[in-house]
Formats: structure tokens, sequence, C-alpha cells
């Protein structure tokens, strides 16, 4: 490993775990093969397969990789059944792992939510594995009409008001959905928000919203913004949270995942695909436009993607997981670094405030501001190695609140280090950054262009 944290030192990075484990299994005598094929909505799979070693003493070291393999492409493609073709001791291994109680437990279960149907792992022969079937969608890029523009942040909420591409008005709202156990808080916020941005437009003709979570066909699947609604409200008055405001307002909306509005902010700047968008806040957002210009009707869920194998790896709660990208890429993968440099935070502070206190440290001349954001660039380089595996890229964009006052311009250049210094092979992946100004309240203005009047 070339790069070293200055303050997270143990951090082992899943890209240069697998590709030593690729290196040695290429090396090894009559390696093995395990391919594993991922269904998801419409009849679309995601696949993928690898060379394992063959030598039972090694079966150990196999599992290890497979699982976490299986674990990154369920979350990036999302899905209700693995089928898996190979050696009984995979399948019993993953089988086992997502049961009822298992290791990856709390997997099979969101994803049961999202696609509404049980979760399977099931084995096959060769000549039953699956065909490959993947998509393409169009996304975005309208701009013609009175347009509001909502990008729902678990710290804030940020709304624009757009005429034919052009923001009129713009705001940032700090609210607080992730602890509110009421839903009519939510909607009472997101309709206050879309008022006052239709009152700086002559008419209103379409909404485009942007949001952490899961979302299929503009329906609430999955959303940490609700997490303290209690289940029994969820299906009722969440779930269409979103479509019954568009009602009420008398227009059509788009409901998209805030990590493919990131993407397409991207791709509408570059006028170009392979873009991997990167969005750094509350939690991780991630989203792909692809070579066509397309999504490719996945989840890409990164948070829930591991990085990091260290055996003290940070633990992210929800999921119960390890070393996943949640705990990286935000505000508290920010705190967590400046805890660690001896930074101390006032009682009762938010994870907002907190991070506000570690944003001024730059301005105060603090020499720990540079080192924390040197760190979370060395991070993200390596992460992207490893998303390499499962993305196509050309163009990583990078927004968030987690970027401003400077810290964005310290992670891209340090990704880019490790890219060219540790990766040669990647090193002509282009990182984006906006402007600071522009940061955080883009994604709203690019929520504007999702629906299609």
């Amino acid at each position: 490993m070339k790069h070293t944290l200055h303050y997270d030192k143990s951090f082992k990075p899943l890209s240069l775990v697998l590709k030593d484990y690729k290196e040695r299994v290429e090396k090894s005598v009559s390696p093995d093969k395990v391919y594993f094929s991922i269904d998801r909505h419409n009849g679309y799979n995601y696949q993928l397969g690898l060379d394992i070693f063959s030598d039972p003493s090694m079966y150990m070291e196999n599992l290890f990789i497979i699982e976490r393999l299986i674990k990154t492409a369920l979350w990036i493609a999302g899905g209700y059944k693995i089928t898996i073709l190979g050696k009984d001791y995979i399948f019993e291994y993953i089988k086992n792992a997502y049961k009822k109680g298992g290791l990856r437990a709390f997997d099979s279960d969101f994803m049961s939510t999202v696609y509404e149907r049980p979760f399977i792992v099931e084995r096959c022969n060769q000549n039953e594995f699956p065909k490959k079937r993947s998509a393409s969608v169009k996304i975005g890029g309208h701009t013609k009409g009175c347009r509001i523009g909502f990008d729902a942040g678990g710290s804030d909420r940020k709304v624009s008001a757009v005429i034919d591409g052009k923001v009129v008005y713009a705001e940032e709202v700090v609210w607080s959905p992730k602890t509110k156990t009421d839903y009519n808080y939510h909607k009472n916020e997101i309709r206050t928000a879309f008022l006052t941005a239709k009152s700086h437009l002559p008419r209103l003709d379409a909404i485009g919203v942007s949001s952490a979570g899961v979302y299929i066909d503009n329906k609430v699947k999955v959303a940490s913004l609700f997490i303290k609604v209690d289940k029994k409200d969820f299906k009722p008055h969440v779930e269409n949270i979103y479509t019954d405001l568009a009602e009420e307002f008398g227009v059509p909306i788009t409901v998209a995942n805030d990590g493919d509005v990131t993407a397409l902010a991207g791709a509408i700047k570059l006028k170009r695909g392979c873009v991997l968008g990167i969005a750094m806040g509350t939690s991780q957002a991630g989203g792909y436009i692809n070579k066509d210009g397309g999504i490719d009707d996945i989840l890409s869920e990164l948070a829930f993607v591991p990085i990091d194998v260290q055996e003290d790896s940070p633990v992210d709660e929800w999921s119960k997981d390890f070393g996943v990208g949640a705990k990286y890429f935000s505000q508290d993968g920010v705190i967590r670094l400046a805890e660690l440099a001896g930074v101390t935070f006032n009682d009762g502070l938010t994870q907002a405030e907190k991070l506000k206190v570690v944003q001024d440290m730059a301005k105060a001349g603090d020499a720990r501001f540079e080192r924390i954001f040197k760190d979370i660039g060395i991070y993200l380089g390596y992460a992207i190695a490893y998303y390499a595996n499962f993305y196509q890229i050309e163009h990583v964009l990078l927004l968030g609140r987690a970027l401003v006052g400077g810290a964005g311009r310290l992670v891209k250049d340090m990704a880019e280090r490790v890219l060219s210094e540790e990766f040669p092979k990647l090193n002509k992946i282009n990182i984006i950054l906006p402007d600071d100004n522009k940061l955080k309240l883009e994604q709203s203005a690019v929520a504007a262009t999702l629906t299609q009047i």
C-alpha cells in the first residue's frame, strides 16, 4: 500500500486485497471458477464470475472474497435472488449468510422489502445459469417549462425554482427527518418547500425529486429519511408521499435516487456518459450514468458497499456490517477522523453541527483540517479502484455538504494521486468537483430536469 492515512493507519482497502487475491489465484494450480447472477425487477439481472483457489486450504479466503463481492453486487444492482454456479461449500456459506438470523440478514430483509418478495439463494448447474439481461433507461435533461427541483437531504432540504433551465430561486433549510416519528412532519416540510419554490414561478409544470433511498415508480420503498416512522404508517402514508403531493399540486413528478442525480449532473456538465456520482452528506449516495447516457436501473447504494477489511473498521449502525462506505464518505466519516485527530465536540451537537466545527478549522488555520480530508481522499482513491470492478468509470462527480469549504479539493487531489500511483490503469479517470458555491444546491437544480412534460 503506497499511501498510509494520517489518522486511520490500519486502513486496509478491499481494492488492494482483491487485486492481490486475483494475482495469486492466477499463479495457482488449476483455479476453480464461481459465477453468480442476481435477479431484480422486470427480469433484469447482474452477473459476475471469479477465478478462485482450488486448494481446500484456501477455501476460507475464497469465501471471504466471494461474500464481499456478492454483497457489493447486491447493493450496486439490487435484487431478490442470488443464483450460484459453483461448489457446494460456496453455496452453503452464502445461503446461510442470507437466511434469517444469518450474517447478511439485514441485506436480505432490505431487498425483500424493496422488491416485495422473499429473498432466495439458489444453486444451478451450467446449463441452468441465467442469460444476462440488463437495462438502460434515459433519465433527466428536460429543461423547458417552469419546474421545481427538490433535494431531500438528511440534515437539510434544498429546493430550486427553475424556468427554462435557469434557476430563479434556491434555498436550503435545516430539518430533522431522521428523528421524526410523525409522517405529517415530512409531508408538511416537503409541501412547504414546494410552495416556497412555486411562489417564485409564474406557473408550475413539473416537479423532480432527488433523495437518498430506493424508489420504484416514484414510490418510496426504503429510505433512511423515514427511519423513525412506524412501520404500520409506512405503506399508507410514506410510500406514496411524493406522488400524493404531485397530485395535490396537479403536476407530474419524477423521484430519483440522489446518487443517480449526482451522476446526471456530471453527465450534463460533460455531455458524455460513464459517470459515477458520489454524494457525501449525511450518508454516502451513489449513482451511475452509462456510456449511452442512461441509467442501468440499478440501486447503486454505495453506502452499504464495503471498501475496508481491517479488523477494527467502523461498523454501520443500520446494516451492522463493517468497513462500508457510509462510515467513510459522509459527515460521520469526517467526524470519526476528527475524533481520531483529537478534536473534541461540545455535548449536544448534531452531526451536521459537528461537521461545521471541522469545516471551520480551515479558517482557523488548523493543520488537522487538511490531514482529515487528505485521509478521506486516500479512502476515495482506493474505493474508486474497487468500484471500477463493477462499473465502467471514466468520470467521477463529487457532491455533498461534507466537501464544502475547500475540503473537496483536498479529497479530489489525494484520490487522483492514489489512482495514478497505485492503479496506473485507472489514472485517466477524471474526478470532477463543482465550485463550492454550487455544491449544496446543484442537486436540487438538476432534479428539476428529471420530469418530462
